[in-house]
């Protein structure tokens, strides 16, 4: 079987038509067609579930999907150790991140790479916590920014300390000025979005013993500071989100101290190519000049 096959495996795989695998793999809808057919009658069981709107991996298609993507990783992983060797500092690296993370870091951390390794290929791809994660757990992407806990068997390698807030209209005003204690937010609604209720946020929340029935979700954090500014509830947000956002909405720190941690994740570093650890450098670097001594936490993971 040809690497070919495998990677026409992997791209329908995830874009879920075989006319956008086409695209992507600049082939024909019928050369996709084909290439699965015959890997489907080389492995004796069907790899896709057919319909009228695109296709989705049967049962036998997500057990062996990750070891497909394992082969075509140790191939990109050879090929660029053969480069290192030769001197040729060529790669590509699949780079995961939540919206906070795409927007305010890795915009600075790509471009110090960049200038180190010109030469290595960099995709981003954006997505919530979990689905950063089990794209790397499959190897659709070589690492990612996720945030703790982590399920997935990966190595994970905590980053950074988000402290989280209290967002509010200009109208509210906390009893005790500068904090906000359970008396201010008692019987308030709050604003969030669904994927932060299963992590740090919730525990602040359970801590201030608000009910799941007084939370209502929106669909990114700039919704959610429209919702507040419009008197609809209150927020909670991690400082690295309300950084580039705006609007007429004040912040407070809770009365007790709540985070959430910022984590990178990956496979083990024997299975990480040479373009990947370099990458794990800069962003170790980048952290340690952000925020100081926390980023030796980084480094004394790496």
């Amino acid at each position: 079987m040809s690497t070919f096959a495998y990677e026409v495996f992997s791209e329908v795989a995830k874009q879920k038509t075989f006319f956008a695998a086409a695209t992507q793999l600049s082939v024909t809808p019928s050369a996709i067609s084909h290439s699965i057919a015959g890997l489907e009658k080389d492995l004796g069981f069907s790899l896709f579930i057919r319909s009228r709107t695109g296709v989705r991996l049967t049962p036998d298609g997500q057990k062996i999907l990750p070891i497909i993507q394992g082969i075509l990783n140790a191939e990109v992983k050879l090929t660029e150790e053969a480069a290192r060797i030769n001197g040729l500092n060529e790669g590509r690296i699949r780079i995961g991140a939540f919206s906070s993370v795409c927007i305010n870091w890795l915009p600075d951390i790509i471009r110090s790479f960049k200038k180190k390794y010109p030469k290595i290929e960099l995709s981003v791809t954006q997505g919530n916590f979990n689905e950063v994660a089990e794209q790397v757990r499959v190897g659709t992407l070589d690492i990612g920014f996720s945030a703790l806990p982590i399920k997935e068997k990966l190595e994970v390698i905590p980053l950074h300390r988000d402290p989280i807030y209290c967002i509010a209209p200009e109208s509210f005003k906390p009893q005790e000025n500068k904090i906000v204690t359970r008396k201010d937010i008692k019987d308030k609604s709050f604003i969030l979005q669904q994927i932060d209720y299963d992590r740090d946020t919730k525990r602040a929340l359970d801590a201030y013993d608000v009910s799941v029935n007084s939370i209502h979700y929106s669909i990114d954090d700039a919704s959610i500071i429209a919702m507040v500014e419009s008197g609809l509830g209150l927020g909670i947000l991690p400082e690295l989100a309300l950084q580039k956002l705006s609007g007429n909405v004040n912040q407070y720190p809770f009365k007790e101290r709540f985070y959430r941690t910022i984590c990178l994740v990956s496979h083990s570093e024997a299975h990480q190519t040479p373009s990947t650890r370099a990458f794990v450098r800069v962003i170790q670097k980048y952290l340690l000049g952000r925020y100081g001594d926390e980023g030796q936490v980084l480094q004394q993971n790496f």
